[in-house]
């Protein structure tokens, strides 16, 4: 499938230059996901995102199938004055250009920002590395986890044995970052089709975590302030102080997980409406009147006598009749899943689903972005061979003739 065929997306028309190892590739996939045309240059031998986690599908990693969907491979030895002279002449033809590795490797290639607005003087580079351009940590090597570990995310738990083990949680940083990178991105190229000015932006996984646990880091700095300024919140605007973030929710009871029949649910009447919902809801207005609570955020802290009640109640109807009876009284129950119960959720099946392995190269899901009204593209699957595209890419943007990319072969431009 011929670029132009893919890109019929939200940003069709855009064309973004990715140099990338493992996780930061998911900058440009975001793009690619939306219509964009992202070009993934690889180094000799290819990215070895291939090899790297598992499951291992058809010989090649899901984490490549899913990070490097919709995008063209290349293959530039950045080692040779040939491919970076290449290199330049593909920024004289695209919008933008990513570099998601260690800060400054592109730049120690002599592939830096002013030589790159030299060649195109409108161009976005972004840089998404583990911990940014500056600050202590900068060139220190680390992995996804590193970053949530950093920023308070994967607190760590305890193994059988009695020693410290990663927890089971989403890892945020590896996630997070790529979005913030890809939403700067945008904003840029509307800065540089407005304006004309280029832009280098650098977004850092570990900032990216530690953006997402917000709650917790403020919370904890503005319990620093004297407590007659800064309180807790039992509903009414004050009360005690207690964590904030997730630590916070062990004893709420109108909000808190309940097992039910076959599974589990989510209560989350917080606000007084929908308490009184559920009370009168199931036939039991008593727990209404007898505790009613606040207007808003009253969880029943600690109350183990109504949680226990409730307990009992949630455990007589199964997961999927709750979900009914908090659509019908209009009452924030939600079901509880896993990573393997999710894809049997009806809601996740009208609304996510999953790509074919026919159209993508294993099922993956779609991105969350929908047009209300249009379809969003398919993107092509994820190159299996590292550099498959690079003489379609050559011929189309640069115009090279066969004879002068061997040529370049020969010099050693594709390693």
């Amino acid at each position: 499938m011929m670029a132009s065929e893919a890109a019929r997306g939200l940003l069709r028309g855009v064309r973004v230059l990715e140099c990338s190892l493992l996780g930061p590739a998911a900058v440009g996939m975001h793009l690619a996901d939306l219509g964009a045309e992202v070009i993934k240059v690889e180094p000799p031998g290819g990215d070895y995102v291939r090899k790297v986690a598992f499951p291992i599908i058809d010989g090649i990693s899901l984490l490549h199938w899913h990070l490097n969907r919709g995008k063209r491979s290349i293959i530039l030895d950045l080692r040779k004055p040939a491919a970076v002279e290449l290199f330049f002449q593909l920024v004289e033809k695209v919008d933008a250009v990513i570099e998601g590795m260690r800060p400054g490797a592109l730049a120690r290639r002599g592939i830096t920002f002013e030589r790159m607005c030299a060649r195109n003087p409108r161009i976005v580079f972004c840089t998404l590395s583990g911990y940014g351009m500056s600050g202590p940590y900068r060139d220190l090597p680390a992995h996804g986890i590193a970053f949530d570990a950093w920023a308070g995310v994967a607190r760590p738990t305890t193994e059988a044995h009695g020693f410290p083990a990663i927890p089971s949680y989403t890892v945020v940083g590896i996630n997070a970052g790529p979005l913030y990178a890809a939403m700067g991105i945008l904003a840029a190229l509307l800065r540089a089709r407005s304006t004309g000015e280029p832009c280098w932006l650098e977004v850092a996984q570990s900032d990216a975590a530690a953006a997402f646990n917000w709650n917790g880091i403020e919370g904890n700095k503005a319990y620093e302030r004297p407590e007659n300024e800064v309180t807790g919140n039992d509903g009414d605007g004050q009360g005690a102080r207690r964590p904030v973030g997730d630590e916070s929710m062990t004893d709420s009871v109108r909000y808190q997980f309940y097992r039910t029949q076959d599974g589990m649910i989510l209560l989350m009447a917080s606000e007084q409406e929908f308490w009184r919902n559920f009370a009168y809801g199931i036939g039991r207005p008593e727990l209404y009147e007898s505790n009613p609570g606040a207007r808003v955020a009253d969880h029943a802290r600690g109350n183990l006598e109504l949680r226990r009640e409730l307990a009992s109640i949630f455990a007589t109807r199964t997961t999927a009749e709750w979900v009914q009876f908090g659509l019908k009284a209009n009452v924030p129950i939600a079901p509880v899943n896993d990573s393997k119960s999710i894809s049997r959720d009806p809601h996740f099946q009208e609304r996510v689903g999953f790509w074919s392995r026919h159209q993508v190269g294993t099922e993956l899901m779609p991105s969350p972005v929908r047009l209300v009204g249009e379809p969003m593209p398919v993107p092509r699957a994820a190159a299996v061979q590292a550099g498959c595209d690079t003489a379609e890419v050559l011929e189309e943007l640069l115009k090279l003739s066969p004879e002068q990319i061997e040529e370049l072969r020969a010099q050693g431009a594709f390693g």
